[in-house]
């Protein structure tokens, strides 16, 4: 008998016995890879378990290929008793994400482990239906901005290229956000048409002074010319806008964000934290730039934020890059020009688990509940594959505390949390555990029911730069899109309506009307991260006939598929859609109402995400959608739903 067998028939003498004999066995793993240490866990017997964690060599840092640790497994056995072992004399966390962000709590919920629940329950403070789990804003939501106005609370994320510009998204409990406008929504204003994809606005800031809402942002210019950076500021008495034509502040740096105090405003952006004052209107600089404190790292010290809390003003920073290394850390001083003094707890946030879930934490910005809670919005990525943060830079929250000498540290400085008790009691709509699903759908059209377009373009679908003027409206509450005389590749591409990919694995659907087609022309959905690398899958025709296909665009590369041939379509409806798995993409389409049939499945589509390739500015997320190419003649598709579905 080997040492997996007897666990499994739960012999602990033999157990003894073969540990006795053969100590290094314990580090062996099942046939299925599972490290004997916690298959024990869920396998063995209670005295088992006990054994091997006290007389063992067994490491309880040992985790399996997909992170989980040994609570994982004893989650999975439901045996309440060795669960309050592991956690209250190993300190195994309840709340701990595998690489999917699965924590023990979950296991529990999800099996059905009465007990064991109520003891997680006990321990945790709050049920798992009222937990909830990071990221907050899924899909591309980066570079948070937050600012509490009475008992609402407004955030603000980097839409570099994409159109309208720098997404203003609301919420009443920091967890459920709705987006209720946006910073730029006139196109003239937007300065996008011939932005390279992953520049435009970066990093804005969102803050509120005497009435007034302020947005300030980078305006990333392309490397051509002299000037690369300015900063842009905006104002509304609304949240939700519109906001005033934006200004520029022709100082360079990143990051910029506006700091109110005594009816005086203060831009500080990076390299470090520089600070200069602006107007009473925060139109102009008034002011020389000058450094304020340039980071505790002192690598890529960027996103500066200031708090003045306690007579102390404190200084936040993103440091080490937007890459594993990101992180905050922060500093203060008694004055407002300084010196600041660094906080001996840095970072405060940054996930050192290069095994984890959520990577490259950093640029936060806190924020106080009106009980007097203070929390940390943050930048997180999820990765899959070999690293590829393919739904781009998400928002997380987590609780701050602030220790007895005055210093702000971000969840007990143990990295970014996969489950929390959520700031005040809610009612969650989600699944529990789970934040909200897609932004501006009603439940009934997350569920694949009812007319998408019947009130007009949900606000959480954007354009890559301005669409041309008129070409997108609705016309019995079906979708009608001007398509572009200008290809997916090029950046003088326009009408392309997407939507951020909030989840690995989706459906997203389209049902045409078919156009009629000139030769070369292309209706189609579009898997999107910038002109440099999508896929599509379009209706089109040779001069034979019409066929669908599905084309990758890899840097200047095209791969064209196999081509499926129809018979004249147009005028009837024909669905294309696209089923995500991870990396893998499976499209299908169906005609008049007939079953569905695959055309292609692409295996890996790496490419779109940051780590895919190495060319532009490459700083945005995977969208879906929509989109039409004319060529050189007029072209009108309709469109009479689409719909977005986790799955």
């Amino acid at each position: 008998m080997n040492l997996e067998q007897a666990i499994k028939a739960q012999d602990l003498e033999e157990v003894k016995k073969i540990l006795t004999e053969n100590p290094a066995c314990i580090d062996e793993k099942t046939e299925e890879q599972i490290p004997l240490c916690l298959y024990a866990a869920k396998a063995g017997s209670f005295p088992i378990v006990k054994y091997i964690v006290e007389y063992s060599r067994a490491s309880m840092n040992t985790v399996d290929e997909q992170n989980r640790t040994i609570l994982h497994y004893a989650a999975m056995s439901g045996d309440a008793e060795r669960n309050r072992y592991l956690v209250e004399r190993v300190g195994m966390d309840i709340t701990a994400g595998d690489r999917n962000l699965v924590t023990p709590y979950q296991t529990a919920w999800e099996n059905g482990h009465r007990e064991l629940l109520s003891y997680y329950e006990k321990r945790v403070g709050t049920p798992y239906e009222e937990m909830y789990h990071n990221p907050i804003r899924r899909g591309m939501f980066p570079d948070p901005s937050i600012v509490r106005v009475g008992g609402d609370y407004y955030m603000v994320n980097s839409s570099f290229i994409f159109f309208p510009c720098i997404p203003v998204s609301h919420s009443r409990d920091l967890i459920h956000w709705e987006i209720i406008g946006h910073a730029i929504t006139n196109p003239e204003w937007a300065r996008l048409d011939e932005l390279e994809g992953g520049r435009g606005y970066w990093a804005p800031d969102i803050s509120y002074d005497d009435g007034t809402f302020y947005i300030t942002a980078t305006y990333r210019l392309n490397d051509t010319g002299t000037v690369y950076r300015r900063q842009i500021v905006v104002s509304s008495d609304r949240p939700e806008g519109p906001y005033s034509e934006p200004v520029f502040i022709d100082e360079d740096g990143i990051d910029p964000s506006i700091f109110h105090e005594d009816g005086r405003h203060y831009m500080l952006l990076n390299r470090g934290a520089r600070i200069l004052e602006l107007s009473a209107d925060c139109k102009r600089q008034i002011s020389e730039a000058s450094l304020l404190y340039y980071g505790s790292q002192k690598r890529a010290p960027e996103g500066p934020h200031l708090l003045k809390k306690d007579g102390f003003y404190y200084l936040f920073l993103a440091e080490g890059g937007t890459g594993p290394g990101h992180r905050i850390t922060v500093a203060r001083s008694r004055s407002l020009m300084g010196n600041y003094e660094p906080c001996p707890y840095n970072p405060i946030m940054r996930q050192t688990d290069e095994k984890a879930g959520l990577q490259r934490c950093g640029h936060g910005k806190p924020v106080c509940t009106e009980d007097g809670k203070w929390y940390m919005v943050y930048l997180c990525g999820r990765t899959i594959g070999k690293g590829y943060t393919i739904l781009g830079r998400e928002t997380a929250l987590d609780p701050i505390t602030w220790t007895a000498d005055g210093w702000p540290i971000v969840n007990d400085l143990k990295g970014p949390s996969v489950l929390q008790k959520p700031p005040v009691k809610v009612s969650l709509a989600a699944k529990p555990g789970i934040a909200p699903l897609a932004d501006g759908l009603t439940a009934g059209e997350q569920a694949g029911e009812g007319r998408l377009f019947a009130n007009g373009l949900p606000k959480d679908f954007v354009t890559p730069r301005p669409p041309e003027r008129d070409a997108i409206r609705f016309r019995n509450g079906n979708l009608v899109l001007q398509a572009s005389p200008y290809p997916l590749s090029s950046v003088k591409a326009r009408n392309i309506l997407v939507r951020r990919q909030s989840a690995f694995c989706f459906l997203a659907e389209a049902e045409f009307i078919a156009p009629a087609l000139s030769e070369g022309q292309e209706a189609g959905i579009t898997c999107y991260y910038d002109e440099n690398t999508w896929v599509c899958f379009f209706l089109s025709r040779n001069r034979e006939s019409y066929f669908l296909q599905v084309r990758e665009h890899v840097g200047k590369e095209d791969r064209d598929h196999s081509i499926v041939t129809l018979a004249d379509p147009a005028g009837s409806r024909i669905l294309l859609g696209v089923e995500t798995h991870y990396l893998r993409r499976r499209f299908y389409y169906a005609v008049a109402g007939e079953n569905t049939k695959t055309v292609e499945t692409l295996p890996d589509v790496y490419y779109l995400c940051d780590e895919g390739i190495s060319m532009g500015k490459r700083f945005t997320g995977a969208m879906v959608g929509m989109y039409g190419y004319a060529g050189g003649e007029p072209l009108l598709t309709e469109v009479a739903n689409f719909r977005y579905q986790e799955t």
